[in-house]
């Protein structure tokens, strides 16, 4: 599961995308899942200017992830889906169908939103969400 190259801007742009898309699956974009896209973009090195392109033209999903990038995708979507505290029908419906897009199972993906709700603010510690996973990919 090792990730040979370093995803490219268009890449992270993309990823950006995906997770705007996720905030916008509710028809409202919270403070909190505002703040989590831009604090990740700022750390991918993605201008604020570009962010603001993203909400009005997003880019399509990446199709070509790697395992360990689906899954970290995924736990990014799940993330955020989460940080308002809030978890919307629509949210949910958004991210089965993006999980399924990526390829994820829909036992995996069934397991993840049980398993979020034993955790405090529904973040699944990172070691979890891999066992999850290796129970359905391995």
């Amino acid at each position: 599961m090792s990730n040979p190259h370093k995803p490219t801007l268009q890449d992270q742009k993309s990823l950006l995308s995906d997770l705007i898309l996720m905030a916008k699956a509710d028809d409202k974009i919270t403070q909190g899942e505002y703040d989590f896209i831009h604090r990740l973009a700022e750390r991918m090195g993605i201008s604020e200017k570009e962010v603001r392109e993203l909400y009005h033209d997003p880019l399509p999903t990446k199709k070509s992830f790697t395992e360990l990038e689906r899954i970290t995708h995924f736990h990014k979507m799940v993330l955020l889906m989460n940080v308002d505290g809030e978890t919307h029908e629509k949210e949910i419906a958004f991210l089965r169908g993006f999980g399924l897009e990526l390829g994820i199972r829909p036992g995996a993906i069934n397991q993840i939103l049980i398993a979020m709700e034993r955790y405090e603010h529904k973040i699944i510690p990172p070691e979890k969400l891999l066992q999850i996973f290796n129970m359905y990919y391995n």
